[in-house]
């Protein structure tokens, strides 16, 4: 390995280092009691170190969100590729996003807290660029949903509403999971997450 290629490894490592410190203080103290002094003990690096990496505490925070961000758009661009027709390839989505949210939990939570308050917690210019990302994905709804109304499954419907309440009603249900130890239990959760799945993407199916 070369001297550029390991400095390059080494960057990377160290970028990890501190966003794996930042994600920890996030959820143990919550956004306003982070600070950069505390990521950078919680990473064992000095504070210059931080900030020759990032700008300020919302920047790393906006860099774990995209993390989470591309993590999902990939899945659920994997889970597409494997499905044809419009019904198969939507579920396919909503099974990508209901995956994701369990075997991701950290990055769930991430992208969840700052959907609470964007603008607020992040600034008008990371929260932009976050919303571009977070397009990427309903983008890919909206074409599965166009390209079904084309072949004649689907009705009529504006592709991108209705992409945008599906999503709503797939991040509502993975935040309902954490009643599946009150009032939804045994299989009342998985049924439920089925029964809302079937049920809006039936509603686009033609006759």
């Amino acid at each position: 390995m070369g001297l550029k290629e390991r400095r390059d490894r080494e960057k990377e490592e160290r970028k990890r280092q501190i966003l794996d410190a930042a994600r920890d203080l996030l959820f143990a103290e919550g956004l306003q009691a982070t600070s950069v002094n505390k990521i950078a003990k919680n990473a064992e690096l000095g504070v210059g170190t931080i900030y020759s990496y990032f700008k300020s505490k919302e920047e790393i925070f906006a860099a774990l969100q995209q993390e989470g961000i591309e993590l999902l758009h990939e899945k659920a661009r994997k889970a597409l590729s494997r499905e044809k027709g419009g019904p198969d390839r939507l579920r396919a989505i909503a099974g990508s996003y209901l995956d994701f949210s369990a075997e991701n939990r950290d990055y769930f939570d991430i992208i969840n807290y700052f959907l609470s308050s964007p603008g607020t917690l992040l600034g008008e210019e990371l929260k932009e660029m976050i919303d571009q990302q977070g397009n990427q994905i309903i983008f890919l709804m909206v074409t599965t949903i166009e390209e079904g109304m084309a072949a004649g499954e689907f009705r009529k419907v504006n592709g991108r509403k209705f992409a945008m309440m599906f999503w709503a009603a797939l991040h509502g249900l993975i935040l309902f999971s954490k009643l599946r130890t009150t009032i939804l239990k045994g299989k009342d959760y998985p049924e439920l997450v089925g029964y809302s799945v079937d049920y809006l993407i039936g509603s686009l199916v033609t006759d």
